[in-house]
């Protein structure tokens, strides 16, 4: 970075800083993550320089020559990861990766079946202020109020009733597991599309913990951070049969050149993600999730449908300690812990100052913490909320913060 320093000392100094609270710092956020240094390194490549609209062989520029061997090979460890008949790695990020399978799929106005947002769903699953909302007839199933997770009869209920096009499955903040086959049962039953979003749980899919939608979906999307640890970006896959639609709805339907420096990167992450270490990491963050549920829990917090089958973990603070989303998660930010406040199933409360947090564990794994070390973070977790109007407590509690995270090294920042 000794051109950055030199040519604009501003913004390496502010990146300098974000180095120091990531590094002194624990991230919490489930949707977060931290790539490998060549991953990094791909992404700062010359290959930004270049524009590439079309897919490979069939561009409408010169000089794509190299270009097309780079997407060609993410393409290629992409199948080989996840067991797709068809991927297409040009999606920016998973909203506009979303939108293009809407397209390819769906007429505007076409019924979907979608998890609702205040269940644990996505924007880009039907809120009313998304183009998902906007453009398509949403019809939500829920998790069963008793339990917490989504009952498949109830969804089968509603698909049977409704009869969408399309039935979607996916979330960003559910801690259980989806059953893809039988969400295939109900969509064969009504003859509906069958689209997945993975985003969350990718890389515990391609880490072989959590069984996977490719084989029974006609559509997966993802995107390419979060719990796969790559580049900010997305990726869809699909059946042959969907290639031409998938592809078309991508470019030239959504977006124009593709990202090439983020797809060298995508290829890098997909290549570290076909290793045997990916597989022990993957478990590892399904082992750290369920140890810092039961610490949390141990201290008094009710989580979510009682525990988690995959990263995240979604607790009820309101109803456990009386303090609001919104204050937990600015009580923690002051002790440099990052979550997210989150609406709990069947919130009392408001979007913008919910009952719940979202907690995971993808980045603590990252940095080599195991199921002791979540011990420590629940506890600092609960001494930050329980102190949370207790100034000079708060900076003790963040100073023992920085001291632990400093014995675990964040990948990609050396200095």
């Amino acid at each position: 970075m000794n051109n950055l320093q030199t040519q604009d000392p501003d913004i390496f100094g502010l990146i300098q800083k974000e180095k120091t609270r990531q590094k002194e710092g624990l991230e919490l956020i489930a949707s977060e993550n931290y790539v490998s240094s060549a991953v990094l390194e791909a992404m700062g490549s010359v290959l930004t320089n270049k524009y590439s609209e079309g897919y490979p062989g069939k561009r409408y520029y010169g000089g794509n020559i190299v270009i097309d061997e780079v997407e060609s090979l993410a393409i290629e460890r992409a199948k080989l990861l996840f067991g797709a008949e068809h991927v297409n790695v040009q999606p920016l990020s998973g909203s506009p990766a979303n939108l293009a399978v809407y397209m390819a799929l769906l007429n505007p106005g076409d019924k979907v079946l979608g998890f609702s947002l205040d269940q644990g769903g996505h924007l880009s699953h039907g809120h009313p202020l998304n183009f998902s909302g906007k453009l398509y007839t949403i019809i939500p199933y829920f998790a069963k109020r008793e339990t917490e997770i989504i009952d498949m009869d109830e969804v089968e209920e509603i698909a049977l009733r409704e009869k969408p096009k399309m039935i979607l499955a996916g979330f960003s903040a559910y801690s259980r597991s989806m059953d893809w086959q039988r969400f295939k049962q109900i969509a064969d039953k009504i003859g509906a599309f069958t689209f997945a979003d993975i985003a969350h749980i990718a890389g515990l899919i391609a880490g072989k913990q959590l069984e996977s939608p490719v084989p029974y979906f006609d559509v997966v999307s993802t995107t390419t951070h979060k719990t796969l640890r790559g580049p900010r970006g997305a990726m869809i896959m699909c059946k042959e049969k969907f290639a031409k639609d998938i592809d078309r709805a991508v470019f030239p339907g959504v977006q124009g050149g593709p990202h090439d420096h983020i797809n060298a990167a995508k290829a890098v992450a997909f290549a570290e993600a076909l290793k045997p270490e990916f597989t022990e990491y993957s478990r590892q963050i399904i082992a750290n999730a369920r140890a810092l549920a039961d610490a949390l829990t141990k201290r008094g917090y009710r989580v979510i449908s009682g525990g988690t089958d995959n990263h995240i973990v979604l607790l009820d603070v309101f109803g456990s300690k009386q303090i609001t989303g919104k204050e937990a998660e600015h009580a923690l930010e002051v002790v440099n812990i990052s979550v997210n406040k989150n609406m709990i199933p069947y919130d009392p409360r408001k979007p913008l100052d919910p009952s719940g947090v979202r907690i995971g564990t993808p980045a603590l794994t990252t940095r080599g913490m195991k199921e002791g070390e979540m011990e420590t973070v629940a506890d600092l977790i609960d001494q930050a909320l329980m102190n949370k109007d207790n100034e000079a407590k708060l900076l003790e509690i963040k100073s023992r913060v920085t001291e632990f995270a400093l014995q675990f090294p964040v990948p990609g920042i050396n200095n």
